[in-house]
């Protein structure tokens, strides 16, 4: 499972990444819908703030 962390800036580079739709936008950060997730981790190199890790 991923998550995004504090670190997120909300910049959304990741949800361009996501095949499945997984991530949306927050008020401060992005979210990732744990039942949604393909957990192919896309995400975690779209981030350019290393937000997203597989918990």
């Amino acid at each position: 499972m991923f998550i995004i962390t504090d670190a997120c800036t909300n910049c959304g580079d990741c949800v361009s990444e996501c095949a499945v739709d997984a991530i949306s936008a927050g008020d401060t950060q992005h979210t990732i819908d744990p039942d949604a997730c393909a957990e192919c981790g896309a995400c975690v190199s779209a981030c350019p703030n290393e937000a997203i890790i597989e918990e």
